[in-house]
């Protein structure tokens, strides 16, 4: 348990540094959220979005998703609870562009797939 300094010290400075900024992120994830219901074929409902995270169903396993969209410069994470529910975190190194950026990247691989 010797690490857990190491992650306290990260969530501290976070506290006392970010914590002004934490909406933007619940913002971003809203609009991540919206933009990717748009595409069809995506499961994610917007009005759920609480928090900075998105989790989206995507057609076929999240494993591949998360590769598909690893080569395409988005990164995400296969969530665990469903085959093919994937995990979007918004954070201090997202800003609305990039959100915006990712879906269009995003967008002709859920095309090519459905």
């Amino acid at each position: 348990m010797r690490q857990a300094g190491i992650i306290a010290a990260a969530g501290l400075y976070a506290l006392e540094h970010n914590i002004s900024r934490l909406q933007e992120d619940h913002v971003n994830a809203r609009r991540l959220a919206q933009l990717l219901s748009g595409l069809g074929s995506v499961e994610v409902d917007p009005s759920r979005v609480e928090t900075n995270m998105v989790f989206a169903g995507f057609p076929g396993p999240a494993s591949d998703t998360v590769a598909k969209l690893r080569r395409a410069g988005v990164l995400v994470n296969a969530e665990g609870t469903r085959p093919n529910l994937v995990r979007w975190v918004c954070h201090l190194d997202i800003a609305r562009a990039d959100v915006e950026e990712a879906v269009a990247r995003v967008e002709p691989l859920v095309r090519a797939s459905a």
